[in-house]
């Protein structure tokens, strides 16, 4: 977790730091030469960069470069889609509330539209790209969050895994690749801006043109994992919104649509321009928020998330990076800071994803 320090003095403090800066800062975005975001990627929060818990990188997603890359931009205009037009009948989501909780369910599958041909097929265009060899399957989706959430005076950092859900069901991620570069810029998503990863989850790193409400003026898209909501890059008055306009965890704070009120409350905002979705956690995570078994990082009080008191038992760096690019139940080695081979099963303690040793080294 890393302080906001010039925000967590008051709650109000806060609200201004947010909205007094950004107001008409937006400028349109150029399609033709969108600032890559490879390199943006850290360990505190930081405006127009994603504050991973990751370190270290393994490498993975597109083998190649594509032809819309440039050295420090890309031409969203020119960047090719997989291809293919698979329907999911048997795709269920729903969103209940009771008792200051919002319950979702689902199995992970869009509910509003169709999928491109996973894996890739090798007469596909894009498999000289990105020969994304993972193929869409139901992965349950099971989430307690809260219905007011709460600023944290501390951001948390986003895992590699789900962040939010869109009101479609479908999971978001946060804007990197396994190799920790701008996923959206890199990797060759279907016409929906989606793709599964290794164990079938299908997701997005940014906007999709396949979610209606992305066309219109400040309309709620999603949820993040702390209970915010994730809304579309258009204010009000149809504004399109940038990172100027929001805070390190690419949110601000303005008037919103809120469960049938109009609040004046945080929310983030979902960008053409990187990191696209969230840059980091700006709520509390609480203890218990639910399951999401998406085969990338537990739910259990959120990605990312430390009980209070639990620093002492935290698992060392190197456990943690073992498991960056792999799924709950698999195997897992490291080298631990004492110089020991620990070999063991990717798991969850602390809500963290990480190498648990199947025997304890001895100690020295």
């Amino acid at each position: 977790m890393h302080r906001f320090k010039s925000r967590v003095a008051l709650p109000a403090a806060f609200c201004c730091a947010i909205t007094a800066g950004g107001a008409g800062n937006a400028q349109q975005s150029d399609d033709k030469a969108m600032p890559l975001g490879d390199g943006r990627a850290g360990s505190m929060p930081l405006r127009g960069h994603v504050y991973s818990c990751m370190t270290r990188f393994l490498g993975g997603g597109a083998e190649h470069d594509g032809e819309w890359l440039g050295a420090d931009s890309w031409d969203a205009t020119r960047k090719i889609h997989v291809q293919g037009d698979v329907s999911w009948p048997n795709a269920r989501f729903s969103v209940q509330t009771l008792n200051g909780v919002r319950k979702i369910t689902g199995n992970g599958l869009p509910t509003g539209h169709t999928t491109g041909i996973f894996p890739i097929h090798p007469s596909d265009p894009a498999y000289r790209i990105d020969r994304n060899p993972n193929r869409i399957e139901a992965r349950q989706v099971a989430l307690n969050l809260p219905m007011l959430p709460e600023i944290a005076a501390d951001a948390g950092c986003l895992p590699m895994g789900m962040v939010g859900i869109t009101s479609g069901g479908v999971a978001i991620f946060n804007a990197l690749d396994a190799a920790g570069r701008d996923a959206v810029a890199h990797e060759v998503q279907d016409h929906c801006n989606g793709h599964p990863q290794m164990s079938g989850q299908y997701h997005y790193h940014g906007i999709s043109p396949c979610h209606a409400a992305e066309n219109e003026n400040n309309a709620l898209i999603g949820y993040a994992l702390d209970g915010f909501g994730i809304y579309s890059s258009r204010d009000e008055s149809g504004k399109e919104l940038s990172n100027a306009d929001l805070d390190e965890c690419h949110g601000r704070i303005s008037r919103i649509s809120w469960d049938g009120q109009r609040r004046e409350m945080y929310h983030y905002v979902l960008t053409k321009e990187y990191p696209y979705t969230i840059g980091c956690f700006r709520g509390r995570l609480v203890s218990g928020s639910g399951e999401a078994t998406n085969g990338e990082q537990p739910a259990t009080g959120g990605p990312g998330f430390v009980p209070v008191g639990a620093a002492s038992r935290l698992p060392p760096q190197e456990a943690l990076d073992s498991c960056g690019v792999l799924s709950l139940g698999e195997r897992c080695e490291f080298v631990s800071p004492r110089g020991d081979h620990v070999s063991g099963i990717c798991r969850s303690p602390s809500g963290l994803k990480a190498c648990v040793p199947d025997r304890m080294p001895a100690i020295r």
